[in-house]
């Protein structure tokens, strides 16, 4: 059982049904719309190979042994599969984003209006710590271990919100901008306290929290209470690290932008006639 945990890939219909129309759409867009549309002279090639990579990380983090693992032995390994959705997929997918891509959607006003709300630093912060905290309560939690339908509902949520949150920092598009520089610096410390203090809770809890894994068949001799201490870990520790890894590059644009004389993050994106 042991070895054969690696071999465990699942075959989802919802699952790749979804990544197929999102990296089909996407793809439909940055070739035959974009030219049928005169939304852009080019693509950025490496535009398209992040957005690829995001999708492929999705896909990863769903339906390879990662998620068999998650949902049969290890909470340890859902909390890798959670940080793969919150912390890899979001970002690649934003990185790959071009911005005349996602114009029409914020040509009404009532949509860019929700989109720029929506995406504020308070609003941003407040969005993806709620979620954050809402599924890893323990009567939630460990409903989606019984529950398909919930457990969809729950990676949604965290897709969804992670983009949000993300948007801030990587926004493609000058209509919904990103943060200024200074701001995003205190933005991403602030998103290391949700996790850390969850991470926390969950390392140092007296007793089982997600009584699903106790349960479950234990794998490499590890005992219930030790997978519980290392998924908190694995959400305090390389959480924290993803978002003071990224407050660096922030930092070091904001420096060479800068030098140069430019204080924006707005000079980082595409200009609104899609020049490359």
């Amino acid at each position: 059982m042991d070895y054969n945990v690696w071999l465990q890939w699942h075959f989802h219909p919802d699952i790749v049904i979804g990544v197929f129309l999102l990296q089909g759409g996407y793809l439909l867009g940055v070739t035959k719309l974009r030219s049928k549309y005169n939304l852009a002279p080019a693509v950025d090639k490496r535009k398209t190979v992040f957005f690829s990579v995001g999708v492929a990380s999705l896909y990863l983090a769903l339906s390879s042994p990662i998620h068999h693992l998650a949902d049969n032995y290890l909470f340890s390994a859902h909390m890798i599969q959670h940080l793969i959705l919150l912390l890899v997929v979001p970002p690649l997918l934003l990185t790959g984003t071009p911005g005349w891509l996602c114009r029409p959607i914020i040509r009404y006003r009532l949509t860019a209006y929700i989109a720029n709300w929506l995406t504020r630093p308070v609003q941003a912060f407040a969005i993806s710590g709620l979620v954050l905290g809402l599924w890893h309560l323990p009567q939630f939690y460990n409903a989606t271990l019984t529950n398909h339908s919930l457990h969809v509902i729950e990676h949604v949520m965290f897709s969804l919100s992670a983009i949000i949150m993300w948007w801030p920092v990587l926004s493609p598009i000058n209509e919904v901008p990103r943060a200024s520089y200074p701001m995003q610096m205190v933005y991403l410390f602030l998103l290391t306290l949700p996790a850390g203090f969850i991470g926390a809770a969950i390392t140092f809890s007296p007793r089982i929290l997600y009584d699903f894994y106790a349960t479950v068949p234990r794998l490499w001799s590890i005992d219930a209470v030790t997978d519980q201490q290392i998924g908190g870990l694995i959400m305090k520790i390389p959480g924290a690290l993803a978002f003071f890894i990224t407050m660096i590059f922030v930092f070091a644009l904001w420096y060479q932008r800068d030098q140069r004389g430019e204080f924006s993050p707005i000079n980082e994106i595409e200009p609104p006639d899609g020049d490359e």
